[in-house]
C-alpha cells in the first residue's frame, strides 16, 4: 500500500513540475541580448556577443507618446517585446501601452504564451475575459484610473473605453513574445479563407453573412 501511495505522490509531483515549467524558460546567464541579424534559427532569439552589449540594448523610448487610434476599432497597441527591446530576450517579460479613443475597443483576442495584467492610467475601461469550454463564462468589470485587472494566459479577453475622453492603459505580460490572436481577424481574415460553409455552420449564419464578414477583414 505504501508503494502505491509513493507512486501516486511521484505522479502528482511530476504533473506539478510540468505545470510550473509552462512558461518562458529561465535564463542561464546574466542576459542574452537578442541579435536579430543572427542566421541561427531557434526557439526564441539568438544572443548577441556579450562583449558587444551596451546600455541601449536594454533601453526603449516611446511609451510616453499617444498611439494613433484613428482606425476601425479605435485603439492602438504599442508593444515592447524582445523585438523592440533586445535586452528582454530570455527574461520572460514584455509590456505594451494601449490607447483608446472615446468608446474605442481592444477587440477580443488571446495571448497564447502569456498572462496579462492591465493597469489603467487614464479614463475608464470595461474589461473582461471568457472562461474555457464548456462554461464560457464572462468575467468582467469596469476599471478606473489606478485599477489593475488580470487576464489568464490563453483566454479570450477585451477592453472598451466607456468614457467620452481618451483612455490609456499599460499591460504587463509574462513572456518576451506573448503573441496575439485577434479572434475576428483570425477567423474571418485568414489567408487563404476558411471555407465559408465551415464558418456558416460554426456561427449558424447564412453564407452571404459570412462572405460579408470575410470581405471586411
Amino acid at each position: 500500500m505504501a508503494s502505491h501511495h509513493f507512486l501516486l505522490l511521484a505522479v502528482l509531483l511530476a504533473m506539478a513540475c510540468s505545470l510550473a515549467m509552462a512558461s518562458d524558460h529561465s535564463p542561464l546567464q546574466d542576459f542574452c541580448v537578442a541579435d536579430p541579424n543572427s542566421p541561427v534559427l531557434l526557439n526564441g532569439l539568438a544572443c548577441k556577443d556579450p562583449k558587444l552589449v551596451e546600455a541601449n540594448d536594454f533601453f526603449f523610448s516611446g511609451l510616453h507618446l499617444a498611439g494613433n487610434t484613428s482606425n476601425a476599432v479605435g485603439s492602438k497597441v504599442t508593444p515592447v517585446t524582445a523585438t523592440q527591446l533586445p535586452g528582454l530576450n530570455t527574461l520572460g517579460i514584455a509590456m505594451a501601452r494601449v490607447d483608446y479613443a472615446p468608446w474605442g475597443i481592444n477587440p477580443p483576442h488571446t495571448h497564447p504564451r502569456a498572462s496579462e495584467t492591465l493597469t489603467v492610467l487614464e479614463g475608464s475601461l470595461y474589461v473582461g475575459f471568457v472562461t474555457s469550454n464548456p462554461e464560457n463564462r464572462l468575467i468582467s468589470k469596469v476599471l478606473h484610473k489606478g485599477d489593475v485587472f488580470v487576464f489568464p494566459q490563453g483566454l479570450v479577453h477585451f477592453q472598451k473605453n466607456t468614457g467620452y475622453g481618451n483612455a490609456v492603459a499599460i499591460a504587463a505580460l509574462s513572456s518576451q513574445n506573448p503573441g496575439v490572436i485577434t479572434i475576428a481577424n483570425a477567423v474571418f481574415g485568414s489567408k487563404p479563407d476558411i471555407a465559408s460553409d465551415v464558418l456558416a455552420k460554426a456561427f449558424q449564419a447564412d453564407n452571404d453573412v459570412i462572405a460579408r464578414l470575410q470581405s471586411q477583414f
